[in-house]
Order: structure tokens, then sequence, then C-alpha cells
């Protein structure tokens, strides 16, 4: 604590003086190097916490990083992640909120940046949650890496030449604005692919009301 606390001499060297040394025996010391384990099981807690929607954990986590001299930045970037991953569609918003806050926390700077953090951390520990987003993108890219990039359904791709329209570009695509409730029940996926289904909206939140149209499209599509 006392060299961090030094101050470098004009050659750059940090010479450690008695005074130095009383502050930092005066000070308050923290278990947080930021290259070791407490710096890793504190982002830890502080994200496990936000995703168990316990707000006050969260903000004491926060509160942590903050006095251990975190950067403010790393943290912001952390919640802008978990907002995608752990609130998701059914909190929308929270990713809205966590991308404000982080340029909010640059523009800004410490001490102030801490209010910030503690409202985005609050909001989101405190908002509905799904990772449906997350599982579906893993879920893709596990099929693209298992089964290669399948062939684009021909009526899905733009006839732009002639010839592109005679071997079958764009044959049997239907344009969705032209059905009610704008779904014409058309499948989009390689052959190989036919009706995999990878997003899965859960009952939380804006979700809900996702879950419940998706369920009544599919249902039309399978009567096609």
């Amino acid at each position: 604590m006392a060299a961090h606390l030094a101050k470098p001499d004009p050659s750059g060297a940090r010479l450690i003086r008695p005074d130095d040394v009383d502050r930092a025996l005066k000070g308050r010391s923290y278990l947080y190097d930021k290259l070791g384990d407490a710096h890793y099981d504190t982002i830890s807690a502080f994200i496990k916490s936000v995703r168990a929607s316990d707000p006050d954990a969260a903000v004491y986590y926060l509160a942590r990083m903050l006095e251990a001299g975190e950067d403010p930045m790393f943290i912001a970037r952390r919640l802008v992640i978990l907002a995608s991953e752990d609130i998701g569609n059914a909190t929308p918003n929270g990713l809205v909120l966590a991308t404000s806050g982080m340029q909010a926390v640059h523009m800004v700077g410490m001490p102030e940046a801490r209010i910030i953090l503690a409202q985005v951390t609050t909001y989101l520990a405190s908002s509905a949650k799904s990772n449906a987003s997350y599982v579906a993108i893993s879920e893709a890219i596990a099929d693209v890496r298992a089964l290669g990039p399948q062939p684009v359904p021909l009526k899905l791709r733009n006839p732009v030449t002639g010839l592109m329209k005679d071997t079958g570009y764009g044959a049997g695509y239907q344009y969705a604005h032209d059905y009610d409730d704008s779904f014409a029940g058309m499948e989009c996926l390689p052959d190989r692919l036919r009706d995999r289904i990878y997003y899965r909206p859960t009952e939380s939140g804006h979700e809900k009301s996702f879950k419940e149209r998706l369920e009544r499209w599919w249902e039309k599509r399978m009567k096609k």
C-alpha cells in the first residue's frame, strides 16, 4: 500500500517515505489484486448477484470493486454483456440502459460514475430475466460448426440477373406483409434444418408476449 501511495520522483522511481507508510497503516486495505483471484471472485459475485435478482448484494460487490480502484469502464462493459446474456428480451430496455450507462460512465468518470453504475446495476438486478437469446445463438453456432453452412433456400435468394431467375432464385418467396398478421408461414431455414427452433422465449416479462405470438405463428405454420 505504501508503494502504491508513494509518488514518483523526477526519474520515475518511487521512493517510500515515512508519511507513505503512515498513510498506508491508517488507510483501508482491500484484498483485491486486479490480476489475481480476488479480482475475478468479486466480479463473478457481482454478476451472479445481478443474475440472481439480488440488487443489495450486487451493489455491495459493486462498492467493493469501486473502493478497490477497479476500472469503472470494465464494470460498465460487463453490465452491457449481462443485459443481453441474462436479461434479454424479458426486459429489452435493460440493454438500452446498460449501453447508455457505459457511455455516461465514459463521459462523467469517477467519482460520479458510481451513481450511474449503481442505477444500471439495481435496474438489471430488479428486472425480469431470460437467457433465451443466449441459448439461441449458442445452439445455432453449434449447428453451423457441426453441419457446416447449409445452402440458402432458393426462394430467399435475390434474382439479380435473368439467369438467376431462370434457375429458381426467388421462386416461391412470400412477402410477409401481404398476409394476415404479417405472417406467411414461410419456412426460411435450410432444408436440413427445417423446423428447427433455436429461440424459445420464456414466460418472463416482455418475452411472454413474444412466446404467445410465436406459438400462434408456429401452429399456423405446422398446419400448412
